[in-house]
C-alpha cells in the first residue's frame, strides 16, 4: 500500500498542516524539513501533483505542441526541452498537430484542460490564432522555430533568411553561379529560406532560373521529386542548396539513384546538421542550428513567464547559426 501524509505525520512527529504545506512548497523550519524529507525517502512516499495542483494552482507540467513528432529535428528539440524541464522538476505532455491547425487548436484546449503550468509550441504556422485560447486562460506561452505573425507571443528561433543567405554565399565563394534550391514553400522558414537563396543570388548577379527552383512540400517525398527534377534537366545546375533536413534526406536518395556524384558531377548543402551527416558519404556541407540552445532558451523563457505575476512584452530570441565542414562541395575554376 502506498504512504499517505498520515505515515509522514507518524515517522515525524509533525503536524498534518505542516507537512502538508512543505509538500505545497510551502516554508517549513529546517530541521522540520529535514525531517520531513528523511520520511519521504524511507517510505517511499510520491507526492500527488494533481492534488497539489489544486491547493498551488500548479501542475508542475508543460505542455509542447509539435506540429509532426515524425519530423527528427522536432523529436531533437523535444528532447533537449525535456531535458531542461526534467532538470527544474517539470514534466512534458507532448501532443501531435499533425500538420493540422485544427488539431492544433483541439490540442491546445486539451492542454488547458489538463491544467498544465505553459506551453512551448512548435507551431503549423505563423497564424496562431489556435493559442489565443491558452493566452485568454493566462497560460504563458513560448514559441520555438516560427515566430507568431503578430508577435504576440514569445519565441525562440534563428534568422532563417540570413542562414540560407550565408550558405548560398559559402557555394558562390567556391565558384558556382548556377545554384539550384529544394525548398518549401508551405510554411514560414522555408519561404525565410527561399528569400536567402534569392538575396544572395542577385547580390552576386546570378540569374534566378525558375527551372533551378524545386519548391514543394517540407518532406522526403517532395526532396525525392525535386532533386530528380534538377538532375533530369538537360543543364543542371552546379550546386544545389537542401533547405531544410527532410528535403536534404530524399534529394540525396534521388542522387543516388543516378550516375552522378557528389562533389564531382554537382555539389550540395544542406540545413540541420543531423543523422545523415554523420553516416552519408560524402559528408555533407550543413547549416548548423543551436538546437540544444534553442530547447534550453525556450524552456527558460517559459519557466521565467511562470514564475512571473506580471504579463511582459512578448520577447524574440534569435540566436545564430554556423556552417559544418563537409566534403560536398567542389571548388569550380572560372
Amino acid at each position: 500500500m502506498a504512504a499517505t501524509i498520515r505515515d509522514i505525520k507518524e515517522q515525524t512527529g509533525l503536524s498534518l498542516a505542516t507537512i502538508s504545506k512543505y509538500l505545497n512548497g510551502g516554508n517549513v523550519l529546517p530541521e522540520n524539513r529535514v525531517k520531513i524529507e528523511a520520511a519521504i525517502r524511507d517510505l517511499h512516499y510520491e507526492v500527488n501533483e494533481m492534488a497539489r495542483g489544486l491547493v498551488t494552482n500548479r501542475t508542475r507540467t508543460v505542455g509542447v505542441l509539435a506540429y509532426s513528432v515524425e519530423s527528427i529535428f522536432n523529436g531533437t528539440l523535444l528532447r533537449h526541452i525535456g531535458n531542461s524541464l526534467r532538470r527544474a522538476g517539470y514534466g512534458l505532455m507532448i501532443c501531435d498537430s499533425c500538420d493540422d491547425v485544427k488539431i492544433e487548436a483541439e490540442n491546445v484546449n486539451f492542454l488547458l484542460s489538463k491544467k498544465v503550468d505553459g506551453i512551448i509550441a512548435l507551431p503549423v504556422s505563423t497564424k496562431t490564432d489556435s493559442l489565443r485560447a491558452a493566452k485568454k486562460a493566462g497560460v504563458p506561452v513560448v514559441l520555438i522555430d516560427r515566430p507568431s505573425e503578430d508577435g504576440a507571443f514569445d519565441c525562440v528561433r534563428i534568422d532563417n533568411r540570413r542562414a540560407a543567405y550565408r550558405a548560398v554565399r559559402f557555394l558562390l565563394e567556391n565558384g558556382h553561379r548556377e545554384i539550384g534550391i529544394v525548398c518549401s514553400h508551405t510554411e514560414y522558414t522555408g519561404e525565410e529560406r527561399y528569400r536567402g537563396y534569392e538575396d544572395a543570388m542577385r547580390e552576386a548577379n546570378c540569374e534566378l532560373r525558375q527551372e533551378y527552383c524545386a519548391a514543394g512540400t517540407h518532406s522526403i517525398e517532395f526532396g525525392f521529386e525535386g532533386m530528380s527534377r534538377l538532375l533530369s534537366l538537360k543543364e543542371r545546375p552546379t550546386a544545389v542548396f537542401m533547405t531544410n533536413y527532410e528535403l536534404a534526406l530524399g534529394a540525396v536518395m534521388a542522387l543516388n539513384k543516378t550516375k552522378l556524384h557528389c562533389p564531382g558531377d554537382i555539389s550540395l548543402m544542406g540545413f540541420d546538421d543531423l543523422i545523415m551527416s554523420h553516416v552519408i558519404h560524402p559528408r555533407l556541407h550543413m547549416v548548423v542550428q543551436p538546437m540544444k540552445e534553442m530547447g534550453e532558451r525556450a524552456a527558460e523563457l517559459l519557466l521565467e513567464r511562470i514564475g512571473s505575476k506580471e504579463r511582459e512584452m512578448a520577447m524574440e530570441i534569435v540566436l545564430g547559426t554556423r556552417i559544418s565542414a563537409g566534403d560536398s562541395v567542389a571548388v569550380m575554376m572560372n
